[in-house]
């Protein structure tokens, strides 16, 4: 597709619904910084009678918003994820690596989705917005349920579930402010930046679940390619410290989100030299892109020595990932101690019988069996 047409038209859902779908590098790069695409969801199904029950926070978050009001929420969080407020996390995400890993067992097999890839993260981001330890397993399983893919009623329950916690646990800490990051939000909100109650709860629910499910998948699908190209992986063993470079050659090879959020033409525009209609929606494939040979050569080749600081796996322009230096820092902190703690480390089960997640969305798999 990418090489007869970068950008076509494609089936959506049913009814004779259209979308269009982007896989060429310079045109996935245009369309994620064209503000002609909106990401304004409440305005593009306003009036359309949805049998989703998603609670709002969740379904109205900063991601599915414009300038002005996502430049002002998005203001308010930017600074918990520069790469010196990262630095500060470094000791505690290096500690919780180790303690996990200390439970795998010397001989395997063991998941290293399920003990490593999936428990970091969401401990890392729940102690950034001050999560109770013994909250962190149940909010873990929210997260999980709200990626169920083809389970809808799943996912709109646990959209409730997770907001309606996000709303007690910013209650609690009125009562008892702390240091966290969702402090610091909470007190925004009484500031002088006057969030609204449905604010904070929305960037807190999106903190939440966007600061761990795409790093779950980047841990996850980093592993799989290293396991699956040993030389790398030696040479990654014999060199740790060009392991920081290699990060962005794994995030271009197999990118966590296949394919970025809603967006939709506010004015007939022509991308790629196809004509877009307003009032479409515009999917664009991000990992599709990061395999376009135009823009990289023998894309499907894992090349540690490539320059791959222009992938779209973090995306590009306003909406780029804001938590993108926390990511590469858990992956970095991840990668480097399995590398040295397992040499012999190796897939328990044939690449086959890998069995990767259903949905849309993201690319990532339900587990990683390895023997240690």
């Amino acid at each position: 597709m990418r090489s007869e047409c970068p950008v076509r038209a494609v089936a959506s859902g049913s009814g004779g619904r259209r979308s269009y779908l982007v896989t060429g590098y310079e045109e996935a790069r245009l369309a994620l910084g064209d503000a002609r695409l909106s990401k304004d969801t409440a305005a593009f199904f306003a009036g359309v009678d949805s049998k989703r029950r998603l609670h709002p926070a969740v379904a109205h978050t900063m991601l599915a918003g414009d300038p002005p009001r996502h430049t002002r929420l998005r203001k308010l969080v930017t600074g918990a994820f520069t790469s010196g407020a990262v630095a500060g996390l470094r000791p505690f995400i290096t500690r919780l690596t180790d303690e996990l890993l200390d439970r795998w067992p010397a001989d395997g097999p063991v998941d290293l989705v399920a003990d490593l890839a999936v428990p970091l993260p969401v401990m890392v981001i729940c102690e950034l917005l001050g999560v109770p330890e013994t909250d962190r397993p149940q909010v873990q399983r929210w997260s999980a349920e709200l990626f169920a893919a083809g389970e809808p009623g799943r996912t709109d329950a646990a959209s409730y579930a997770v907001a309606e916690y996000m709303t007690g646990l910013i209650a609690s800490k009125r009562l008892r402010p702390g240091d966290s990051l969702l402090d610091r939000l909470i007190a925004a909100r009484d500031g002088e930046d006057h969030l609204d109650e449905d604010e904070l709860v929305s960037l807190a629910v999106l903190l939440l679940v966007a600061g761990h499910e795409t790093t779950t998948h980047f841990l996850g699908n980093a592993a799989l390619a290293l396991l699956r190209h040993p030389a790398a992986m030696e040479r990654l063993r014999s060199a740790p410290d060009s392991l920081p470079q290699a990060l962005d050659e794994l995030l271009r090879f197999d990118a966590p989100v296949s394919t970025s959020t809603f967006r939709f033409t506010t004015e007939a525009i022509t991308l790629g030299g196809t004509e877009i209609p307003a009032g479409v929606p515009v999917l664009v494939a991000l990992g599709a892109a990061n395999r376009d040979p135009r823009r990289f050569p023998a894309p499907d080749r894992l090349d540690l020595d490539r320059d791959a600081t222009g992938h779209l796996s973090f995306g590009h322009g306003i909406h780029r990932c804001v938590g993108a230096p926390l990511a590469k820092a858990e992956a970095h902190i991840a990668l480097r101690a399995i590398l040295t703690r397992f040499p012999r480390i190796r897939l328990a089960v044939p690449d086959e019988r890998l069995v990767w997640r259903h949905t849309r969305l993201v690319r990532g798999l339900d587990s990683l069996p390895v023997l240690t």
